[in-house]
């Protein structure tokens, strides 16, 4: 069988936040997913470490597994805690900031 998510356990209850690791003064990333319509990464952020503004070519879902980020979209601040969730629309720009230490999962649909 040809799995398409990789880096993950199937058929098992897991725990989304438990799936990544905190490294000091690092972004970790973890793909689970990706080809040409969809990519799944989780992603940590030690406090104070930050992915810069960028655009993206396609709806960028993501949503807090721990902790606090900041995410940035046209210029604006949002806070997003654990279990929330928020849109950064194709095209526009954004950054993430690890307002605490952060973990997230990001589904981006092309």
């Amino acid at each position: 069988m040809n799995a398409k998510m990789k880096n993950i356990s199937q058929a098992e209850v897991l725990v989304l936040k438990d799936q990544i690791a905190y490294q000091d003064g690092q972004v970790v990333s973890k793909t689970l997913a990706q080809n040409n319509a969809l990519s799944i990464t989780l992603f940590s952020f030690a406090k104070g470490e930050e992915i810069s503004t960028h655009e993206s070519g396609g709806d960028a879902f993501v949503t807090c597994l721990d902790g606090v980020g900041k995410i940035t979209i046209d210029g604006v601040d949002y806070l997003l805690h654990e279990g929330e969730s928020i849109v950064m629309p194709a095209g526009h720009p954004h950054a993430v900031y690890g307002e605490e230490a952060f973990k997230m999962m990001l589904v981006v649909v092309f």
